[in-house]
C-alpha cells in the first residue's frame, strides 16, 4: 500500500480530514508521521454552506483556488487520500 501512496507524488490529490477540512492539490512528499501538498486549497468546511462532495466537484470545474504555497498535514489526521482525477460526483 505504501508504494502506491508513493505513485501519488507529483499527482493532484483530496486529502480528507478528520476535522472540517479538505485539502486540495498536489502530494508533494510523504514519510510515516506527514505528507505535504503543494499549491494546495486547504479548505475549513465550516466557511461553506455546501458539502464536501460539492465542494470538490466545484473546485475540479472552476480550478483549485489556491491559498497555501504548501500544507503539512499529519498523517494521523487524515481519512482518506485520493486522485483528484479519481473524484465523482455521481
Amino acid at each position: 500500500m505504501v508504494d502506491w501512496l508513493e505513485g501519488m507524488i507529483g499527482q493532484m490529490v483530496i486529502v480528507d480530514l478528520e476535522s472540517p477540512y479538505v485539502c486540495l492539490g498536489r502530494l508533494e512528499q510523504m514519510n510515516e508521521r506527514y505528507v505535504v501538498v503543494a499549491d494546495a486549497d486547504f479548505h475549513d468546511m465550516r466557511d461553506s454552506d455546501t458539502t464536501r462532495e460539492n465542494y470538490i466537484a466545484e473546485s475540479i470545474a472552476t480550478g483549485i483556488k489556491r491559498n497555501r504555497k504548501r500544507v503539512v498535514i499529519l498523517r494521523n489526521q487524515i481519512v482518506a487520500i485520493s486522485l483528484l482525477e479519481d473524484f465523482t460526483d455521481q
